[in-house]
């Protein structure tokens, strides 16, 4: 039972090695629409890259729980932890933006000239990712709250997007404008090493004042996914951002 933690959390780097590989081989083609040619992502590949981005959140929840269950601590899996999440939630969602940008570069009429130096910009969600992670590893640790947002949220927001380009296209063409997706790029990264305080989606205590915000996350997500589908993970995300601003922790 002492390595299950450790388990645990090479099944998320595992799954974050997937999802590369699905989103990397995730290729826009050319098809016809009569006599237009038009481009289309490779949706299904994208799909399963976001899917598996999922699973290793579900696999980075799961060895926190094991490990405070057991009282398994040790310094191997704090830096293991980190090492799979800059891998999942940093170099996979960055490869998801990668792969968005190229495509928004292709629809251009000066597609050929387009550097690729143009999508380089994703993989910055990777750095401050990474970045993000060290400061956390020496940093104090409060029970109830991260400052900077955590990278698994930035890795599961990006993630949303493959399965919004397939469920809600009516939000999902607006993706293909590569200055959204540079303006997305830049406030994920300022996120995660700002200083906002974001509450911890598992409470440290089981009070009202602690419970209140998770319960309208909760509900909100409940009231939102019939409605919007996966669209309701940016919503949700915001709405995270807005009650972790308005929120006073009581660790300060």
């Amino acid at each position: 039972m002492k390595h299950l933690p450790n388990l645990l959390t090479l099944a998320n780097l595992f799954c974050g090695c997937i999802a590369i590989a699905f989103i990397l081989s995730s290729q826009p083609y050319l098809s016809n629409f009569g006599d237009i040619p038009y481009w289309i992502s490779g949706t299904e590949q994208a799909y399963w890259g976001a899917i598996f981005i999922g699973l290793a959140g579900i696999f980075d929840v799961l060895d926190g729980w094991v490990a405070r269950a057991l009282k398994l601590f040790s310094p191997i899996g704090k830096d293991l932890d980190s090492l799979a999440d800059v891998v999942s939630f940093g170099v996979a969602p960055s490869m998801i933006l990668f792969k968005m940008l190229w495509v928004s570069n292709i629809a251009q009429p000066n597609a050929m000239e387009v550097s690729m130096w143009a999508m380089a910009p994703a993989f910055l969600v990777a750095c401050f990712g990474a970045l993000r992670l060290a400061r956390f590893n020496v940093s104090s640790t409060s029970s109830s709250s991260f400052t900077g947002m955590p990278i698994p949220g930035i890795g599961i927001l990006i993630a949303s997007f493959p399965l919004i380009n397939l469920y809600v296209p009516s939000i999902g063409i607006y993706f293909k404008n590569t200055w959204i997706l540079y303006s997305i790029i830049a406030l994920c990264c300022w996120l995660m090493l700002s200083k906002i305080t974001f509450f911890k989606l598992m409470p440290s205590q089981w009070n009202i004042a602690q419970l209140w915000p998770r319960i309208i996350l909760v509900l909100a997500a409940i009231a939102l996914f019939p409605l919007i589908s996966f669209a309701a993970i940016p919503v949700l995300f915001v709405v995270y951002i807005v009650l972790s601003m308005v929120i006073t922790s009581p660790d300060k």
